[in-house]
């Protein structure tokens, strides 16, 4: 099993997952594996309903879930969980790999509904991925990364959203002196949130982790392409 760079967490780097609380506490199923800090007393029972539909998502085997840190003063109560999309072992990368991608999904729960949430529990995403230099000058690659959003939260099953809005941005990095890393590198960053009009999230999980799958360039799930193959 490939284990998750630990990296600090940054709000444009990836997540730190805590990977043996994922081993040893998370709720397996068929694709994906999640775990929570939560469950104190005190929270609101709608406000644990949702995070337990959230470790309910089925995610491809690819990526990997657990919790992070959440934002403190964004709301009265919040929840995060870290998404990265595993590697294969090195003799297995393809030579056309698109490079890594992460992101994070945040809950945030006012009981007195917010005015420009448009209702009680929101949703914020990120997702940051590397692609290839022609995908990144593609003046295209904003309207199609929004169109994986979109169509991905269209098609779960269970999600019903409103005030959905964000951001995609493409970016390109040069290295200079002496820096470890390739030269230039080129970045998908997707941010974007929306509100859920019920406590059902195993959907607005597992649409958040098709739009990182896709940002990543994985194959179609059950499909396999040369030194990428599906675990």
């Amino acid at each position: 099993m490939t284990t998750p760079l630990a990296v600090k967490a940054h709000r444009l780097r990836r997540p730190q997952i805590d990977s043996a609380r994922l081993r040893s506490v998370g709720t397996a199923g068929p694709y994906g594996r999640m775990v929570t800090t939560s469950g104190a007393s005190t929270e609101p029972a709608v406000f644990r309903s949702a995070i337990e539909s959230m470790h309910a998502a089925k995610v491809r085997s690819e990526i990997e879930l657990g919790s992070i840190r959440p934002p403190q003063r964004l709301a009265p109560y919040s929840y995060a969980v870290g998404a990265e999309v595993t590697q294969p072992e090195a003799d297995d990368v393809a030579t056309d790999s698109d490079g890594t991608a992460f992101g994070r999904l945040i809950l945030l729960y006012d009981p007195d509904g917010h005015e420009a949430w448009n209702g009680t529990m929101r949703l914020v995403a990120f997702i940051q991925a590397e692609v290839e230099a022609v995908l990144a000058a593609d003046p295209l690659l904003p309207e199609v990364a929004w169109s994986w959003l979109t169509e991905s939260l269209e098609k779960s099953e269970h999600v019903e959203i409103t005030a959905l809005g964000g951001t995609v941005t493409s970016t390109t990095s040069v290295r200079y002196g002496d820096i470890s890393g390739p030269p230039r590198a080129h970045q998908l960053e997707l941010r974007a949130s929306w509100t859920a009009t019920t406590d059902e999230l195993n959907g607005h999980v597992e649409a958040f982790c098709e739009v990182l799958s896709l940002a990543a360039g994985l194959p179609p799930s059950g499909v396999t392409r040369l030194g990428f193959a599906e675990a």
